[in-house]
């Protein structure tokens, strides 16, 4: 709304989202208090940008390749002094913002994740993420992992171990947010559910996802580095 300061700021990095973009467009411009909304596109050909460009004059075209790179660009064109990164097919409640402010009330607090669950209900999709989200909650005391559906970040936190690795093709939200924990502490927001959708589940398979994040995830740890070269899209 014009004459309103953001203390939130969303940054969203899209690539062929013309079926999921306006659902969480039209929610976050509902949201209360008021966030400012940044879209950070990867050169999608379908209608993305177009629909985009309806709900925030803050729309932005990455010059190159790379999820961590569109994440930065959007960082750099925020005025909120926390920075929330989400993806373009997720949902949230109402007191979404609300929650996101109070956890962040505490100053050692420099980034934060909360539970994320399916968006389409399966038995064995709820079983699954409510694992997940304990395991996330677990690690968060002593090496915190973070998925890019929910990440939210202290922008000077953010800018002070500058931003997202640029040479990460994935698994970029955990590498931040250990880094980050060096600075202050990185929480887990209980009270606070986003949803997601399946279909990157429904397109490879609950083992193939799994396997592939097992896999990245010890390589990062091992290594310093993911297995995974590129980061598919699922569309």
């Amino acid at each position: 709304m014009p004459g309103q300061t953001a203390t939130v700021s969303v940054i969203i990095p899209t690539l062929q989202e013309e079926n999921y973009i306006a659902t969480t467009l039209s929610m976050l411009k509902k949201a209360k208090p008021h966030v400012e909304i940044i879209v950070v596109d990867g050169g999608s050909r379908d209608k993305t940008v177009k629909i985009t460009k309806r709900f925030t004059d803050k729309a932005y075209q990455a010059k190159e390749p790379g999820i961590s790179k569109g994440k930065n660009l959007g960082a750099k064109h925020a005025s909120g002094s926390i920075l929330v990164f989400m993806d373009a097919d997720v949902t949230f409640p109402s007191n979404f913002v609300e929650n996101i402010l109070k956890t962040f009330e505490n100053t050692s607090v420099v980034g934060a994740t909360c539970n994320i669950m399916p968006s389409q209900f399966r038995f064995g999709a709820a079983t699954f993420f409510h694992f997940y989200n304990t395991l996330i909650r677990a690690s968060t005391k002593f090496k915190p992992h973070c998925r890019g559906e929910f990440f939210a970040v202290r922008k000077t936190a953010f800018m002070s171990v500058n931003g997202f690795d640029e040479n990460m093709p994935c698994m970029e939200d955990h590498d931040l947010a250990n880094r980050l924990s060096k600075l202050g502490k990185f929480v887990f927001i209980p009270d606070l559910t986003v949803h997601e959708s399946l279909r990157r589940f429904q397109r490879l398979g609950f083992m193939r996802v799994m396997g592939t994040w097992l896999m990245d995830y010890i390589s990062l740890t091992l290594r310093g580095k993911p297995v995974s070269k590129v980061w598919q899209p699922v569309r």
